[in-house]
């Protein structure tokens, strides 16, 4: 059974207690705390920054001093306007009545780019000045570009502080080699040099292989030399020419391969490039250094010779090995190197042109008679040669069969000697066995003899002895040794002692008494037997 406590029959609920319950109260405490909450939640809102992964908050100052004219960014906190400061990732708490901020994007470099970073706070640079200046941290302290750069990936930067542009690798191919050109840095210490040391403002010595280079181009410009080996036709100016020692004018074609050298592409740059683009250098390399060489060469060694020398061909091979060898003088100091030179074509006038050509066509052909008899003596000596090699073989190999067969046969004695050899040892070993076989053999039967005839001379001595046991007299002694062999076989025998032949060995052992033997009665009946016990 419940039992009620009447003590507190006031908080049970019931009809009564409902009608005077005090709604009103609950209903403002209620309303008390959810507004309670309200406000604690707006107060939490308006403070709170939430900063979601990848991006960044700007801070904004609303109270404090007047930014001067030429800032854009506050210098310190005491300033109003945007500060340095950026709130990365996270949740942060500011206050909204002295603070405002903004939540946007960090700066994000792509993969296979880099970025250069361009400072828009700070002091101003001095005249022919454009780096930023930077503290112990890396941070910029004036306008300008940073000497760094950014790698891939997300970035805090604050953008109303600094530009970032998006630049790509510089790409050294191969064959190619960088010109490494420093835009900025101390002064070289020989301004008239056509190259500077290390680190210093200029083009460097030193230069870059293929390779992927990650360079601010700002601070660093690299320039492609292609080094790999170019082909130049002269012909393509279409004014090789020159006059020969009698007069006539000559023009020629031919093709000149050259590379510059990789181990002086800096020096090449800098002293034949004029629009600072190291790829354009084909041009300024083949009408400052190729050409004037060549014409130079041509109307030298041209006008020293005679136009119909220019037809033959051993005049025109001399020709073209002199202007390799020329070229090559020439234009290696200057860091080209030249791999080949090739006369492809000779024109000289058509005057002399024709009979020169005829009288050289019949040269030629005398040299290829000439040529064709010395082939055929060659070819007869050959032969001749041949037939005696031919014959030496023979020999030899007539040689090799007679002295291959001798040592065949010296072998074959020497196997049959030594088979004989081994075969008269082993009869002779046999012989000799059989010898001592034999001999073994009468001593094991003499052996056995005597020792028969002992034992024989042993017997007879005992027979003797055994005879004379008996008086002398042998049947008796056989007659005992017959019946100790037959005793030892016997225990009982049933035989006829009527007729039978083997009782009669026994009758010296049993009295002689008659036997009455009675017909048969019947017919059919066999006669009585009797049983006679031996005893051992």
């Amino acid at each position: 059974m419940a039992r009620r406590n009447s003590d507190r029959d006031d908080f049970f609920i019931n009809d009564e207690n409902i009608k005077s319950f005090p709604t009103g109260k609950i209903l403002s405490g209620v309303g008390i705390v959810v507004l309670a909450f309200v406000g604690i939640w707006f107060i939490y809102d308006q403070f709170r920054i939430e900063v979601k992964r990848g991006e960044m908050a700007i801070i904004i100052n609303k109270t404090g001093r007047d930014l001067p004219n030429s800032y854009i960014v506050a210098p310190t906190a005491e300033y109003k306007g945007v500060q340095k400061e950026i709130l990365t990732e996270g949740r942060k708490f500011k206050d909204p009545f002295h603070y405002d901020w903004m939540v946007i994007d960090q700066f994000v470099v792509p993969n296979g780019k880099l970025g250069v970073v361009i400072s828009r706070f700070g002091e101003e640079l001095e005249n022919g000045e454009f780096l930023a200046k930077v503290d112990d941290k890396g941070n910029a302290i004036s306008k300008g570009i940073l000497p760094g750069f950014l790698k891939a990936g997300r970035h805090a930067i604050n953008p109303y502080m600094y530009d970032v542009q998006i630049q790509d690798f510089k790409l050294i191919p191969a064959g190619y080699r960088g010109v490494v050109t420093k835009l900025a840095g101390k002064y070289p210490k020989n301004p008239n040099g056509l190259l500077v040391e290390d680190g210093e403002r200029g083009v460097q010595k030193k230069t870059l292989g293929p390779e992927r280079k990650a360079v601010n181009p700002y601070v660093t410009r690299i320039s492609l030399i292609d080094c790999r080996t170019k082909r130049f036709d002269l012909a393509e100016k279409k004014d090789m020419g020159f006059p020969s020692k009698d007069g006539f004018w000559i023009s020629l074609d031919g093709i000149v391969q050259f590379r510059v050298m990789p181990e002086k592409a800096a020096e090449v740059y800098v002293t034949f490039n004029d629009n600072s683009n190291g790829d354009a250098i084909y041009e300024e390399i083949v009408n400052k250094i190729i050409l004037p060489n060549a014409r130079s060469f041509c109307r030298l060694e041209g006008s020293s010779k005679l136009g119909r020398e220019f037809i033959e061909g051993s005049t025109r091979i001399a020709f073209q090995d002199a202007f390799l060898q020329e070229m090559k003088a020439a234009c290696e100091p200057l860091g080209i190197e030249i791999k080949k030179v090739l006369i492809t074509k000779i024109r000289p006038p058509q005057k002399i042109a024709s009979p020169v050509r005829e009288r050289e066509l019949a040269l030629q052909q005398e040299k290829a008679y000439q040529q064709q008899i010395k082939q055929q003596e060659k070819e007869r000596s050959l032969a001749e040669t041949q037939e005696k090699i031919m014959q030496k073989q023979a020999l030899i190999k007539i040689e090799q069969q007679t002295l291959k067969l001798k040592i065949e046969a010296e072998r074959e004695q020497e196997v049959a000697i030594t088979r004989a050899n081994q075969e008269l040892a082993v009869s002779q070993f046999k012989l000799d066995a059989a010898k001592d076989t034999a001999s073994a053999l009468l001593a094991r039967g003499k052996a056995e003899a005597d020792v028969i005839g002992f034992q024989n001379l042993a017997a007879a001595a005992g027979w003797k002895r055994a005879v004379e046991a008996f008086n002398g007299d042998g049947d008796d002694f056989a007659r005992y040794i017959l019946y100790q062999k037959l005793s030892v076989a016997y225990r009982d025998m049933m035989v006829n002692t009527a007729d039978s032949p083997l009782m009669t060995i026994f009758e010296s052992f049993t009295p002689q008494t008659p036997k009455e033997v009675s017909p048969a009665k019947t017919e059919g009946k066999q006669e009585p037997v009797e049983s006679t016990q031996v005893a051992k």
